[in-house]
């Protein structure tokens, strides 16, 4: 299937096939697959190209703050992701960590936090951070112990966070703590930090197989104005759920942009790589793991773009969103694995395309909810249906 193939499949309107094929022209003009040396550097430099070329604009809510549109597209979104993950796994980073960082604020900010924040984040002026894991809670939000206390008209927050995306480069975090309204995840609240923040320190720079800025975040008496406060008190864990659902099925895409560039390497090889007389396209054995790299491809589209179309409908997509980011996320894995063993020892050469996506993807299965979790959410919301 070529790239543009499924852009003709009912979850479109012609404004997303526009949209994707101008990217996909933009990508090729100015993005370099391989990464350099200096990924801080590489990662503001693709952060002020997308703004500066308006797609940053999709990531953000709200005409009258930089939005391209009033509510955030889905399926806009997933398309951005596939088209640049398909072309550097930082490029795709770079976009999807403006909306994820800003998509509280998007969600549920005052009008005065939209206005001051996501019209930067819209143009590349500011770089957004996601800050909700912990050292003792990742998938376990409810673990949280990062607190902060109200303090007249201000919080102070004490604790850590981990695992946090753009964490050193960030101008803006958006960071979830224990207020204490209720148990659990009920009483969490969610706050904007600005770099800088007195008591706010970059604690360790965390390095990865697939290299992108990454921090663990120390918070020590670091007051900041009870206005910067996302929605009410103690209603934090929902606003990471809403922005969460929005973007976990964008992860699905960039899985897709994944594959099927790798797809496309291993087509390359398979049709070009002579051997024993003939080309390995030649081979049965190629043949059946060409077919079904480009099934299983098939299959996780179908499924990340149905929950793309759905939430974009307004509906609930918990158990839909999980499907897509499993089934596209493993899948991926696969593919990526089958396209590097096609490459054979050049496949395991840095700064190979199969390679770096090898790399790339391992990731996508971890973050935003491990396989393991989409599995459980997947089981839960189907015994919901039976509890009803």
């Amino acid at each position: 299937m070529g790239h543009h193939d499924h852009l003709h499949w009912p979850f479109f309107e012609p404004r997303h096939r526009e949209l994707a094929e101008q990217l996909d022209a933009w990508a090729d003009a100015h993005i370099a697959h391989q990464h350099g040396n200096d990924v801080d550097a590489e990662c503001r430099g693709l952060v002020k190209a997308l703004g500066d070329a308006g797609w940053l604009r999709h990531a953000v809510a709200g005409t009258a703050h930089g939005g391209a549109n009033e509510q955030i597209d889905t399926r806009a979104i997933c398309l951005i992701r596939e088209t640049l993950a398909r072309h550097a796994g930082l490029a795709d980073f770079a976009f999807a960590m403006q909306g994820l960082g800003s998509g509280a604020i998007s969600l549920a900010g005052t009008a005065a936090q939209r206005a001051a924040w996501l019209p930067k984040v819209a143009r590349g002026d500011a770089i957004s951070a996601f800050a909700l894991s912990e050292p003792e809670a990742g998938s376990d939000v409810a673990a949280m112990a990062c607190a902060a206390r109200a303090d007249g008209d201000h919080y102070v927050l004490d604790g850590e966070k981990t695992w946090i995306s753009n964490g050193g480069i960030a101008d803006l975090y958006v960071v979830f703590a224990r207020t204490g309204e209720a148990p659990g995840s009920r009483g969490i609240s969610a706050f904007i930090v600005e770099a800088g923040t007195p008591g706010f320190e970059i604690a360790e720079r965390i390095h990865l197989i697939a290299p992108h800025p990454l921090a663990r975040l120390r918070f020590t008496g670091c007051r900041i104005p009870a206005a910067n406060r996302i929605g009410a008190a103690g209603e934090g864990f929902k606003v990471a759920m809403r922005t969460l659902d929005v973007f976990r099925t964008s992860v699905a895409a960039a899985a897709l942009g994944f594959a099927r560039r790798a797809l496309a390497e291993g087509l390359q090889r398979a049709t070009s790589r002579k051997i024993f007389g003939q080309t390995l396209a030649d081979f049965q054995l190629t043949q059946a793991k060409l077919a079904q790299m480009a099934l299983t491809i098939d299959s996780a589209a179908l499924l990340t773009f149905r929950a793309a179309w759905a939430r974009d409908q307004g509906r609930n997509v918990t158990r839909e969103a999980a499907m897509a980011k499993l089934a596209a996320t493993e899948g991926a894995q696969q593919v990526i694995d089958a396209a590097l063993q096609l490459w054979g020892g050049l496949g395991v050469v840095s700064g190979q395309p199969v390679e770096s996506l090898y790399r790339e993807i391992r990731a996508l299965r971890i973050y935003e909810g491990a396989s393991e979790v989409q599995q459980l959410i997947i089981a839960r919301e189907l015994l919901k249906e039976v509890g009803k």
